[in-house]
């Protein structure tokens, strides 16, 4: 198969979807492996280094979409590649279909095969892990004086107290945090809705941090006297009610600190996106850091780990076709977006109000064995096309 490396072009994306030993690996199973130029480069990895792995160096992304049979890269699918995609095509990307109708729009008008890579990670996704630890580190940054920011230190100084410090949601972006923060001597308390992962941390810390149930009358109480606020939380997209609202973030003191890492418009009110080019504003006298892809901030560690986690969804889909590989892994089956004109994508159903039809129902795989995983979010839909047509 011709399989296509793209170089990500979203502001401020330095990541790489496949470093040079990924290339070695699908070269080695017999696969033309196509690089655009530069796609590697801001994560530390040459065009040499590719082309020594046995990668085809080519100059532009168009030409990757032109050639080969199936594309991956990091980020969403821009608007100026929309033209690029044909039919038929196989595309693995993070394409956050539930929160970009257009995107999804083009998938479906392209007819094209189009996996959406969040929702493919059986033990979560490297990035999450990245967003946490490098997230930490920007909150800490955003509250430097020079930012505007109350000029604490994480681990305070003789006679000057550390920074205190609320990371709200416990999954893997928020443990990552948690992590970070506590090595580096900041007063955490963890807020989240699950008692059995608060306890959990509890124990991991020793009772050193302290654990909260996630709801607004507790984030109420102790916002006053936070420095650092790390939001790790998902926000269901249909919520109705702000996790913290404008008038909680107004009760935080002038110059500290709310690091959104989910980037869920609706769960913090004041929230706005950022990017590392601009990556801060200053809102009710808050510092907000609000940049939507913080792993690309620290690219090199995040694509080499990153690149490894997916290399088996290549490997799997390449090997065993479309639907043998969706019979094999569950969790690339559920990530299955778009499947030659179809919404396969049932999140994306429910909040954008359109038809779909479940992936093992298109690849007719209902009778086999199939491996199993969980649902990607609550969001249910029994908005189903009327008629498919199979073939």
């Amino acid at each position: 198969m011709k399989f296509g490396v793209l170089r990500d072009i979203k502001n401020g994306e330095f990541r790489v979807i496949a470093t040079p030993t990924e290339v070695n690996a699908l070269v080695a199973d017999g696969n033309d492996v196509y690089v655009a130029s530069g796609a590697g480069y801001k994560a530390g990895f040459e065009d040499e280094d590719y082309a020594k792995a046995g990668g085809i160096i080519v100059e532009t992304n168009e030409e990757i979409w032109a050639t080969c049979d199936f594309v991956a890269k990091v980020k969403e699918i821009e608007e100026c590649e929309y033209d690029l995609l044909r039919e038929g095509q196989i595309i693995f990307t993070c394409i956050h279909p539930a929160a970009h109708k257009a995107e999804v729009d083009v998938l479906l008008e392209k007819k094209v095969i189009a996996f959406t890579a969040e929702d493919s990670h059986r033990f979560g996704s490297p990035n999450c892990e990245a967003a946490g630890k490098a997230g930490a580190f920007m909150g800490l940054w955003a509250m430097m004086s020079n930012n505007g920011g109350s000029g604490k230190f994480a681990s305070g100084l003789a006679g000057a107290p550390g920074v205190r410090a609320v990371v709200c949601g416990a999954g893997i972006v928020g443990k990552a945090a948690i992590d970070v923060l506590f090595n580096m001597g900041c007063q955490v308390t963890v807020a989240d809705i699950n008692i059995g992962i608060l306890r959990d941390i509890s124990s991991k810390y020793n009772g050193k941090i302290s654990t909260v149930i996630c709801n607004r009358y507790n984030l109420q109480e102790i916002l006053p006297t936070t420095d650092l606020v790390i939001n790790s939380v998902r926000w269901p997209k249909d919520a109705t009610e702000y996790m913290i609202d404008r008038t909680m973030v107004a009760s935080m003191k002038r110059g500290s600190v709310i690091c959104d890492i989910s980037n869920d418009y609706g769960c913090i009110e004041t929230f706005r996106e950022t990017t590392h080019d601009d990556p801060i504003y200053i809102e009710e006298g808050v510092v907000h850091y609000c940049v939507n892809n913080i792993p690309g901030a620290i690219a090199g560690s995040t694509s080499v780990s990153y690149a490894a986690s997916v290399l088996p969804h290549f490997r799997n889909i390449i090997n065993n076709g479309v639907a043998g590989a969706c019979v094999r892994d569950g969790f690339l089956r559920r990530s299955l977006t778009a499947y030659r004109g179809y919404l396969t994508h049932e999140e994306t159903s429910g909040i954008q109000n359109r038809p779909w039809i479940p992936p093992e129902k298109i690849l007719q795989i209902e009778g086999q064995k199939l491996d199993p995983a969980p649902k990607t979010t609550v969001t249910r839909s029994e908005n189903y096309y009327e008629d498919v047509s199979f073939g």
